[in-house]
């Protein structure tokens, strides 16, 4: 029997193994499904009701020695109730900054957190250094430790023979992450280059805007491997968006690993993740005050805007990189070996046997 559990209390539905490859799945509930899978651990959905496998409505189970939140540090006294002499964690997947929303919830917990030492596991160094100075600022960072363990793409993602499609870029994530943004950007690229089109999916939780769009195919919510498929024969993954900046960016190391190079932003800890400056873009003020101010209108109302933009220049950067990708110059992309769900399962037993 197993001595770890992960508790997620947040999940929209319950999930499991068997969702990643038959239903689409966040990254967040991938990534957590692929290290509990490696380490054996027991799983806890706070909406659960049947159990499957170690995959279990709420409980409590016997010999846990070793129990991780998921994200939400108000979960905490139900730990504490269960499992009163367990050592726990809080793996934290959303950005984290003194002030913020999710910044409250730790504040208002910092009593448990302190009296639990609890450690707080990151995605990345960025949103670590956010996390840091939370801690920091509501007064517990002398008991409650951050550490940084990226998130994991599976092993067996690698790059193979599929052709690329010069013409065929990528949006695969949450429509709220700058889908928007992206397609007002795609239309100038598609002025540009007229034979360019893009192709966009989701992993389900958010719904994209139905809203048609010269070259652009809105496929939905789609399982994993549909979605690996379409990015492997992509010129790149098509991803500006810097409204909900990537804590980790799972679609940035799932790209790499198969092959794909990635255009995105300086935000987040997109460059942490990339690590290709050639594929990340400088953040310009310039696209703060353009979403500011079109950003509320329904996507039909922004075709306008986005065109008077695109004719001013604000969007010649990703024309530039494109072209030249287009014509030739794409970048190699591999599999980082810092993402390979190995070593990061690796990171977690580490951790965990402290």
């Amino acid at each position: 029997m197993s001595s770890i559990l992960f508790y997620d209390p947040l999940c929209q539905r319950p999930y499991d193994t068997r969702n990643l490859a038959t239903t689409a799945l966040g990254g967040t509930e991938s990534t957590l499904t692929r290290i509990a899978d490696a380490l054996d651990a027991f799983v806890i959905q706070h909406n659960r009701t049947e159990d499957w496998g170690r995959y279990r409505s709420p409980q409590r189970i016997e010999g846990i020695e070793r129990v991780i939140v998921i994200r939400d540090s108000r979960a905490l006294p139900w730990v504490r109730e269960r499992y009163p002499h367990a050592r726990s964690y809080l793996w934290l997947h959303d950005r984290l900054r003194p002030g913020s929303r999710r910044a409250r919830w730790l504040a208002g917990t910092a009593a448990i957190l302190r009296d639990m030492a609890v450690t707080a596991v990151c995605v990345s160094d960025w949103q670590r250094r956010g996390v840091e100075a939370t801690l920091e600022r509501i007064g517990v960072a002398g008991r409650v430790r951050a550490v940084t363990l990226y998130n994991p793409v599976d092993d067996a993602l690698v790059p193979d023979a599929t052709p690329v499609d010069p013409n065929k870029l990528v949006f695969f994530s949450s429509p709220n992450k700058g889908l928007h943004f992206a397609l007002d950007v795609f239309a100038t690229l598609k002025r540009a280059i007229p034979a360019l089109r893009l192709v966009v999916g989701n992993p389900g939780y958010k719904s994209a805007p139905g809203v048609r769009r010269d070259g652009v195919e809105f496929l939905g919510a789609q399982r994993q491997p549909r979605m690996h498929a379409e990015v492997r024969s992509a010129l790149c993954t098509f991803h500006p968006n810097f409204l909900i900046p990537e804590t980790f960016g799972l679609v940035f190391a799932e790209s790499h690993a198969l092959g794909t190079p990635v255009l995105t932003l300086d935000c987040g800890a997109a460059r942490e993740i990339v690590g290709d400056a050639e594929e990340v873009l400088p953040m310009r003020d310039a696209y703060r005050l353009y979403e500011a101010a079109f950003g509320a209108l329904a996507p039909s109302w922004r075709l306008l805007p986005a065109r008077l933009a695109g004719a001013a220049g604000l969007f010649d950067a990703y024309v530039e990189r494109i072209r030249a990708w287009h014509e030739g110059a794409r970048p190699k992309a591999a599999p980082d070996v810092r993402f390979r769900l190995r070593s990061v399962t690796a990171g977690w037993r580490a951790l965990l046997a402290l």
